[in-house]
């Protein structure tokens, strides 16, 4: 590699945090015009290297090269100037603004007198859109759009700001194969252009496919940098992990007993109708089918934090009214969300506060008053079984890799008397080390008699993991399948509706 190439270059890069030594001593090159994966499990340092990279975090020692010049920190402003964009998982725009607005947003363009020319960036909106193909209107509020749809917006944003170096963190972790399909044609398009991009992503079949180049990270350090066609997909996670992982899916098999949750003929207006299942103690059932299908809005609804319309609950033979969250608490049934930071946990708060949150009342100790060194012990010994990697039950759940604040929100649920849980994607956006923990943490519960339901976008992980799936299309069951006859044909023909 030529170092006359090389836009980016990080010298002996350390930062450390409370407890926490984040990165160690990293060195790397990223390439002019190349698109440069970077992978690593939960906790490896690459969202500490981004938050460098961004100017929201001076880190402790090293240097910065970027356009041959040399900085030993950055701020947010600087890293704008020079051309450096961030686009985070969870993107940064003000929904009630236009696209165009969001577009433009710190750097409008006026007329005299310091009038917003609202017309010209409407204007050069739309050509912008018009050269990535996009078909979307400049004058639509951004709240509006898909998540999809608000990453192109973020990708034409920075590129109106002429960045240089576009950073992707998890781009692909929300969207559906049509829009991942689409994102992917945009990076080949900016590529083109000689736009330099870091693309950030667990999903290491697309950090072959679309990379040139990919960089490991492990326990804050840089354990290897690869042209992308030296490496296998198997070698990267054995980079990743320090070992060999022979089995991505370690399903156990496990005796079922009785049906612990049954649902008969669940209906929601314009949203799902006649959806029948049931699931039994030691079965994990997997729901399957397209973004949109109808999925995770049946157990919503099942578990009372959206409204049913019609049909019958049946918990363990008995039929049971779900008004509300805490009926379904009180019914035995614990719902780990989609989305873990917005509905699953309080990132402004402890580890200790967010597993004990939903089990409040077991640490009474007289009255109004709470038992909080029963709250410690219990909260330590969840993070010491759990294996949580956090220097203490004190610390934010915020401050943790997502990996590891799914393993709070499962301690949460674990602390109570559920028997049956719904996971609901429950290894989106983790490591494939921590997508293990969390399928043995799974098999655990079905092996102590629980009842699992598992929805998952990840045909594979459904296959891998379930022992029936449940496959919807257009908020209708389309089929049920057996384990002995579980084929990809088979759950794609009837997530398109196809009946065969």
């Amino acid at each position: 590699m030529k170092e006359e190439r090389n836009l980016l270059e990080l010298r002996n890069i350390t930062k450390r945090y409370p407890g926490v030594l984040a990165l160690d001593d990293v060195s790397m090159n990223v390439c002019e015009g190349e698109v440069h994966g970077l992978v690593g499990e939960n906790g490896a340092g690459k969202s500490t290297l981004i938050k460098v990279l961004a100017g929201a975090h001076a880190p402790d020692s090293g240097e910065i090269f970027f356009a041959k010049e040399s900085y030993t920190s950055l701020t947010p402003h600087q890293a704008m100037d020079l051309g450096i964009a961030c686009i985070y998982q969870e993107l940064n725009q003000v929904g009630y603004m236009t696209v165009a607005e969001n577009i433009f947003l710190g750097r409008e363009l006026k007329k005299k007198h310091s009038m917003l020319d609202r017309k010209a960036q409407e204007e050069q909106t739309r050509q912008l859109l018009m050269d990535f193909e996009l078909d979307i209107e400049p004058n639509t509020p951004v709240g509006y759009l898909g998540v999809g749809r608000r990453q192109m917006v973020e990708i034409c944003k920075a590129v109106h700001a002429h960045a240089k170096l576009i950073i992707m963190d998890e781009p692909t972790a929300s969207l559906s194969e049509k829009e991942t399909g689409e994102l992917f044609r945009i990076v080949e398009k900016l590529k083109k252009q000689q736009v330099t991009m870091i693309f950030i992503s667990h999903r290491l079949e697309e950090i072959k496919s679309i990379c040139d180049t990919v960089t490991v990270m492990r326990d804050g350090q840089v354990v290897a940098h690869k042209q992308i066609e030296e490496v296998t997909v198997d070698n990267i996670i054995k980079l990743m992990v320090g070992r060999d992982i022979t089995n991505k899916y370690p399903k156990k098999t496990i005796e079922t007993g009785d049906i612990l949750l049954e649902a008969k003929d669940l209906y929601k207006k314009n949203t799902f109708e006649q959806v029948s299942f049931h699931v039994r103690s030691g079965e994990i059932l997997g729901f399957s089918g397209l973004v949109g299908a109808g999925r995770t809005e049946v157990v919503r609804a099942l578990t009372g934090a959206d409204k049913l319309d019609g049909g019958e609950i049946y918990i363990s033979g008995k039929k049971t009214i779900i008004k509300n969250p805490r009926d379904s608490i009180k019914a035995g049934i614990a719902f780990l969300t989609e989305d873990r930071k917005g509905q699953g946990l309080v990132l402004l708060q402890s580890v200790e506060f967010n597993a004990t949150l939903v089990n409040l009342q077991d640490f009474k100790k007289r009255k109004m008053f709470i038992d909080l060194v029963k709250i410690r012990k219990s909260s330590q010994k969840m993070v010491d079984d759990m294996r949580i990697k956090v220097p203490s039950v004190f610390t934010l759940t915020g401050q943790l890799s997502g990996g590891n604040q799914q393993k709070v929100v499962i301690a949460k649920w674990l602390m109570t008397s559920a028997k049956i849980f719904i996971f609901d994607e429950p290894t989106r956006g983790i490591d494939v080390g921590a997508k293990i923990e969390v399928y043995n943490l799974i098999n655990d519960l079905v092996s102590r008699g629980a009842a699992v339901i598992m929805i998952s976008s990840e045909m594979d992980e459904c296959m891998g993991m379930a022992d029936r799936i449940l496959v919807m299309h257009e908020g209708k069951v389309t089929n049920v399948l057996n384990r002995e006859d579980f084929s990809q044909e088979k759950i794609m023909y009837a997530a398109s509706g196809i009946v065969q």
